[in-house]
């Protein structure tokens, strides 16, 4: 039962309060900043309780009673509860940070930290024509002419851009295979694998957090297990994290959990498994012995945890729809098969198939196309699609895919709730929006984006801690924070402590609720009062400050 301390006996209580001293300072001290009358959550003390909190530059000073202190500046809590700032453990922000460094749908969710390059996609290493066509893409869509190819550079062009929000960034293992032996399905030579295994290490020694996988996903695909359990012996040894989009999450996806557990056992890196779930119907029945089988080897020692985001439905881009051996080499590749008459058939039989173990073409929705003419399909099923344009369809998929030179992001509806709640209640799953940071005005304002990437928080405090109780608002927090924290090893973050960076979050337990949809989710939530990043303040009574204090956290090998 979550147990509340009332102020009288919280103050009797402190030994430093007590004698008139608050964390080693006078009480006549001032604080640039001083958060009072609210309810703390910490991260890590399994209370709620009052406190004042005392802010000096970017750090915590004081988290006490501090009625007789003086500040610059006051917030007053009254009623709200005060917590560390949320961490967005799966994100895929990268360069939207530099076409918009406000971090607009996430910092209005509380999130001041977002951890990227999952799934096995980072803007780094680049080779020189995937440097070429990404500094293209970005010129044409944002007009950025920022370049980079070295993960040290990409850092440093997210610092020069000044962001509101602090990041973190994975090493994409899409990435890193293209960089050394490009997007085909082959497996790499011993000298090969020794080059991935340096490169890979010098991200890490330029801050990278370990490495990522999307192993539904081309080139990653092509991996075998021993060349993941090779890369996971040197994260294991700069003592970072191995995440994995797993090689399956319907059919088979018990055997992809078996695999990354299996890496995880022969390399002795830290396992965090992405957005856990179990696709289509006929494999809702699975989650129960998954979430068994990942508790066990948690219970015998293995540091395995996951994440995942509060909603039944996924979001990745439509080429999924099409067979892994089609999506080889780069655009101009993939798009001549769909061309060629002698693939076309064998990729049809594919995608129709997936097309039926979703349940139909009327639970996959069309969410971005980059094409103006193209926007009349954002929003939509295929299902209606195919009716708009009295094509089948394989048919309109095909056209779609290359009228858009394979830029589309579609959402599909293949979850159960009972399963979502499952997992979001255990205890090794932490939250993460799976989303990026986008805004509800300029380019990345464009589209049908999934829900999650505006309404992944406030949707756990609101619907899963206070409506549906499937956990307390102590637990959902920490859920958000101090976990994620102590799994990516983030010094002096997660928690309210003395000493600890100054991101916090201001909200209203009453009252605070997601309001974005799959057919308006341009919307910010409700209830996020106020944001300070790094001892600044980003968000105040709802409204973006314009700050950009978020910070760089590199990886400390």
């Amino acid at each position: 039962m979550l147990k509340k301390i009332d102020r009288r006996e919280f103050i009797k209580t402190s030994t430093l309060a007590g004698l008139g001293i608050i964390a080693g300072c006078s009480v006549k001290n001032r604080f640039d900043l001083i958060i009072k009358n609210g309810l703390v959550i910490d991260g890590s003390s399994p209370t709620i309780y009052p406190a004042d909190l005392g802010v000096k530059k970017d750090k915590i000073i004081a988290v006490e009673d501090l009625a007789h202190a003086g500040a610059d500046k006051i917030i007053d809590a009254k009623g709200l509860i005060v917590s560390p700032g949320f961490i967005d453990i799966h994100t895929h922000t990268d360069t939207e940070l530099l076409a918009n460094p406000k971090g607009e749908s996430k910092i209005h969710q509380g999130v001041t930290t977002e951890v990227s390059g999952n799934c096995g996609s980072s803007p780094f290493p680049l080779n020189e024509n995937d440097s070429q066509e990404l500094y293209g893409s970005l010129k044409d869509r944002y007009g950025i002419d920022t370049r980079w190819q070295t993960t040290d550079e990409f850092l440093q062009a997210i610092e020069k851009a000044q962001p509101s929000l602090n990041y973190a960034t994975f090493t994409g293992h899409g990435d890193l295979r293209a960089f050394v032996i490009g997007k085909i399905d082959i497996q790499p030579t011993p000298a090969q694998l020794d080059e991935m295994k340096m490169v890979l290490a010098k991200t890490m020694e330029a801050g990278s957090l370990g490495l990522s996988t999307g192993l539904e996903y081309a080139p990653g695909s092509y991996a075998r297990t021993p060349e993941l359990i090779e890369l996971c012996n040197v994260v294991k040894d700069y003592n970072g994290v191995y995440a994995t989009h797993m090689r399956n999450e319907d059919d088979t996806v018990e055997e992809a959990i078996e695999e990354a557990l299996e890496i995880c056992r022969q390399s002795g890196v830290s396992l965090q498994i992405s957005h856990l779930k179990a696709c289509n119907q006929s494999n809702w029945h699975k989650v129960d012995h998954m979430l068994e089988v990942i508790q066990n080897a948690h219970d015998q020692g293995l540091p395995v945890h996951a994440d995942r985001y509060p909603y039944n439905a996924w979001s990745t881009g439509l080429s999924s729809f099409l067979p892994l051996w089609s999506r080889q080499g780069n655009t101009d590749d993939i798009l001549e098969r769909l061309r060629n008459k002698d693939d076309l058939k064998k990729i049809k039989t594919y995608t129709e198939g997936r097309g039926r173990r979703i349940g139909g073409w009327d639970r996959v929705l069309i969410s971005n196309c980059r094409n103006t003419e193209n926007e009349i399909y954002e929003g939509k099923s295929i299902r209606e699609c195919t009716a708009m344009t009295g094509k089948e369809p394989f048919e309109f998929i095909r056209d779609l895919l290359i009228n858009e030179r394979n830029r589309v992001s579609v959402i599909g509806f293949a979850m159960d709730e009972d399963n979502l709640k499952k997992v979001l209640a255990s205890p090794l799953v932490m939250i993460g929006s799976d989303g990026s940071a986008v805004a509800p005005y300029g380019k990345l304002g464009e589209g049908k984006p999934h829900p999650r990437f505006y309404g992944t928080f406030p949707r756990v405090l609101g619907k899963y801690a206070r409506e549906e109780k499937i956990f307390d608002l102590v637990t959902a927090v920490r859920k958000m924070t101090g976990m994620a924290a102590d799994k990516l090893q983030l010094k002096q973050r997660g928690y309210l402590k003395k000493g600890y960076f100054a991101d916090v979050v201001i909200f209203n337990p009453e009252t605070v609720i997601d309001n974005a949809t799959f057919s308006d989710p341009h919307q910010y939530p409700t209830g996020i009062e106020t944001v300070i990043v790094n001892g600044e303040i980003t968000i105040d009574k709802g409204q973006h400050t314009g700050a950009g204090r978020g910070k760089v956290i590199r990886h400390q090998c």
